[in-house]
């Protein structure tokens, strides 16, 4: 008796490779031909697995083994399923695979080679010498001593193994076309090509309504095997003829209850068909050929056709009843996760659409902006929770927030819209960004609690935010952050680094003490760079936070001050974005121009009576140097003598003037010490005072308050 190692020292790997290592012949290759009594007389059929009419349960394992160069070097595939199969010693393991196989299992031969750890049960389709296909799960594990080199399981698929085997795989992705694409692929253990057509309402998430079968409009979603096929002949992507729907007409009842169709050979296809388009369009290829089709159908009252999938093969191999069964228990079967796939388009579709909607569109004369939004996954799964957003302000400045709610999908987007739109009115009213991110904190723990948000697979609390606003007279930047990693800044000189911004909790976080948001204000001169970013862009597990931020800022210096931005912002991303997203990734670029010194002047003026006259002519000299016509010189005259009258008379301290040349119009901003928020209000006819803010009104095509760290700054724009 042989001995077996004990499970103490060796894993069941070990004890499956040893257990196929005795299974395996020793010395003289093995015959490729079954063993006597296993091989029936010319022209019967081969026994099958699956088939009672065999009589018995026919062998369906086979191994072999393989050298490091995945040169077969044993092999056991005596029993009658495997016949066929071109697996001469010495020949590469691969010629037994499709083209479109080779480069995946070669990686993971290669894998298992390299680090030992086994690949286990995966469904592989293996070539015959006549054509045809053999379904098998493939296991790859390292070769028993004393062999070298990897041993290679093929358990043939039982039909009924595979229907469980192919379930499995068809439910594990989200993705249309990947389910799709599962779906073919496990339908070819039935025949020679499997494709699937599905209604066009399915790709694009819309709800699936019961129309007529002559109605539906579909798409080829999936198609196997990989290979050239004749020209017109419909691959994934491509829709289909309009008059291609009639196969699917042809497959539903006049009761409305779908069932399968089955067209035995090429004479009735083209009967069913008509049209020599449609013809060139579904058949593959010129040989006779008989076809299933069964319909992808969600159970309801009444049922709702999805689409079709359809199993080709030689009209001499006709479908058994049996057969047919399986299959339309596995399209079933699947129908529930192409419909979920549906739905989860649905959302990703409008995820996409919101956070689309809320990133940059462009800069202006003084800021430049380019961003990158990068999902973690294809589908809806890696949408959601990062939002970035920059937009210029009434007063002349621009912001520039970035945040990443807790979680994705369409709450996570919901709740980064609301808070995107909240924190641009906030700051477009004049708040500065730490009062924002106070308010934005009331905000989230009014939006959700911890055991709500969390369920629902997304959570307002410890959502995290950056702001910052940049004046592009002064040249200088304020920027508050809620949890949020620090931004990097690169100076014109090409110095980069992350900015030290004071840390604080994330948004919302009821178990920190609430200390007041820090403001951090630093100088960003003309030729400035600033990243703004999620932690998907430097989160790697293989290095710390910290060094994933070095990685950004020596990226970033990289960046040339004339390089266009859109291009520095993908190239950034495609350097440091780890190869296995987990997390969305998403970078906002800024590079600061500002305003040239012509076109601004400010003054600082005492708080006295003669305030107002020596703001008059300061202003009505600088406006005839920029030429500005005399009906706006009038214009601009009377406003400035408003605003600095009312300051004079409400406020304390000096007064500071600042007039700005920007675009089509001209910005007029006066500042005061004072806190109070002037209101608009019409005086009486007869009343002294009180018309100031109504003239000021009258004159402007907007005006407004921003608050500062001294006071408050009233400014008015007025068209050229």
């Amino acid at each position: 008796m042989d001995s077996t190692p004990s499970s103490s020292s060796s894993s069941p790997f070990d004890l499956v490779s040893s257990a196929l290592g005795r299974y395996l012949p020793r010395g003289a290759a093995a015959p490729a031909t079954p063993p006597a009594g296993t091989q029936g007389e010319p022209g019967t059929r081969r026994g099958d697995p699956d088939d009672p009419e065999s009589g018995r349960q026919e062998q369906i394992l086979g191994a072999v083994n393989l050298d490091r160069e995945l040169r077969i070097t044993l092999r056991n595939l005596d029993a009658p399923v495997f016949a066929g199969l071109d697996a001469a010693i010495g020949t590469p393991f691969v010629d037994l695979l499709p083209p479109g196989d080779v480069p995946t299992v070669t990686r993971r031969l290669r894998q298992v080679l390299e680090t030992g750890e086994a690949h286990v049960a995966r469904v592989q389709r293996l070539r015959r010498r006549d054509g045809s296909e053999l379904v098998v799960s493939m296991s790859i594990l390292s070769a028993a001593a004393p062999q070298e080199g990897l041993t290679v399981s093929l358990i043939a698929m039982a039909k009924r193994l595979h229907l469980y085997a192919a379930e499995t795989a068809i439910g594990t992705s989200l993705d249309i076309g990947e389910t799709a694409q599962s779906l073919a692929e496990s339908l070819l253990a039935w025949g020679d090509v499997a494709a699937v057509d599905l209604d066009f309402a399915v790709w694009t998430g819309e709800g699936v309504t019961d129309r007529a079968p002559g109605r539906i409009r579909l798409r080829r979603a999936a198609l196997v095997p990989d290979r050239a096929w004749p020209e017109g002949y419909a691959t994934p992507g491509d829709d289909l003829p309009g008059d291609a729907s009639r196969l699917l007409a042809q497959a539903v009842r006049r009761d409305d209850a779908p069932q399968a169709l089955v067209l035995p050979d090429r004479e009735t296809v083209e009967r069913v068909l008509g049209s020599p388009r449609v013809v060139r369009a579904l058949v593959p290829g010129d040989r006779s050929a008989g076809v299933a089709c069964i319909p992808l159908v969600l159970e309801g009252p009444p049922p709702v056709v999805l689409g079709v999938a359809e199993v080709w093969r030689r009209a001499d191999r006709p479908f058994h009843d049996s057969e047919l069964l399986d299959l339309q228990e596995l399209v079933a079967r699947t129908a529930h996760h192409v419909d979920l796939a549906r739905q989860h388009q649905r959302e990703h579709t409008q995820v996409l659409a919101l956070q689309r909607r809320l990133l940059p569109r462009t800069g202006g004369d003084t800021i430049e902006i380019a961003s990158v939004y990068q999902p973690a996954t294809p589908d809806s799964a890696g949408v959601g929770g990062d939002w970035v957003n920059s937009f210029p302000l009434p007063d002349g400045r621009t912001a520039l927030v970035v945040g990443d709610v807790v979680g994705h999908g369409l709450g996570a987007a919901a709740t980064m819209g609301q808070l995107s739109m909240e924190a641009r009115a906030l700051l477009s009213a004049g708040l500065a960004p730490d009062e924002v991110l106070e308010h934005l904190d009331e905000t989230v723990t009014l939006l959700d609690d911890t055991e709500s948000g969390l369920a629902a697979g997304y959570s307002a609390l410890g959502s995290t935010c950056c702001i910052a606003v940049y004046d592009p007279v002064s040249h200088h930047m304020e920027l508050s952050s809620a949890g949020h990693l620090p931004p990097v800044l690169v100076s014109p000189d090409g110095k980069a680094g992350p900015l030290p911004v004071q840390p604080h909790p994330g948004l919302g976080a009821e178990f920190a003490l609430r200390e007041p948001f820090h403001v951090h204000s630093f100088a960003a001169p003309p030729g400035s760079l600033l990243a703004l970013y999620t932690d998907g862009l430097v989160e790697d597990p293989a290095v710390s936070i910290d060094d994933g931020i070095d990685r950004l800022a020596d990226a970033l210096s990289t960046v040339h001050p004339w390089d266009a931005l859109p291009g520095a912002a993908r190239q950034v991303v495609a350097a440091l974005a780890p190869a296995r997203q987990r997390d969305d990734v998403t970078l906002l670029l800024a590079r600061m121009i500002g305003y040239r010194n012509g076109d601004t002047a400010t003054w600082r003026l005492p708080a006295r009576y003669d305030a107002p006259a020596r703001a008059r002519a300061l202003i009505s000299a600088l406006l005839r140097d920029w030429d500005t016509r005399d009906g706006t010189r009038d214009t601009v005259l009377l406003l400035v003598s408003e605003l600095v009258t009312n300051a004079v008379r409400f406020a304390t301290g000096p007064v500071t003037v600042r007039m700005i040349r920007a675009g089509h119009g001209l910005l007029c901003e006066v500042g005061d010490t004072g806190n109070g928020r002037p209101r608009l209000g019409r005086g009486g006819l007869l009343d002294d005072s009180g018309r100031g803010l109504y003239v000021v009104h009258g004159l402007t095509t907007r005006w407004g308050v921003r608050w500062t760290d001294t006071g408050k700054v009233v400014w008015a724009e007025v068209a050229r």
